[in-house]
């Protein structure tokens, strides 16, 4: 692993698992809406625009959640030290990632609403 300091290993360490686990929750909703949406009204034209958007949301999950682990990678093995590109790119990643769990989770939330999901 590049030098970095422990608090800062640590730290970045909880942040990634715990957006990854954020993720992989969400992933898990919007999986159990796009079925229950299926179960009651069907593949139609009026469900389309939804289930759509469900496989959007799923897709915006699964983009951030793979980059965190190539990053992570990334960091572990620059030697001596990871740079400041490695870094700056980590932590954007850890802020787009938290921008896309946010606006999935309203987006789930939405069609959940719309549609009496539960």
């Amino acid at each position: 692993m590049a030098k970095l300091p422990d608090q800062t290993i640590s730290t970045i360490f909880r942040t990634i698992f715990r957006l990854q686990q954020r993720l992989v929750a969400l992933l898990d909703t919007a999986t159990a809406a796009e079925y229950s949406l299926l179960q009651q009204f069907g593949d139609t034209e009026e469900t389309m625009p939804e289930l759509e958007a469900i496989d959007n949301v799923k897709e915006r999950l699964r983009i951030p959640y793979n980059r965190l682990h190539r990053i992570l990678q990334q960091v572990a093995e620059s030697q001596p030290a990871a740079t400041t590109d490695v870094l700056d790119f980590l932590y954007r990643t850890i802020a787009e990632t938290e921008a896309a769990a946010d606006g999935s989770e309203a987006s789930i939330r939405e069609i959940k609403r719309s549609w009496n999901l539960p």
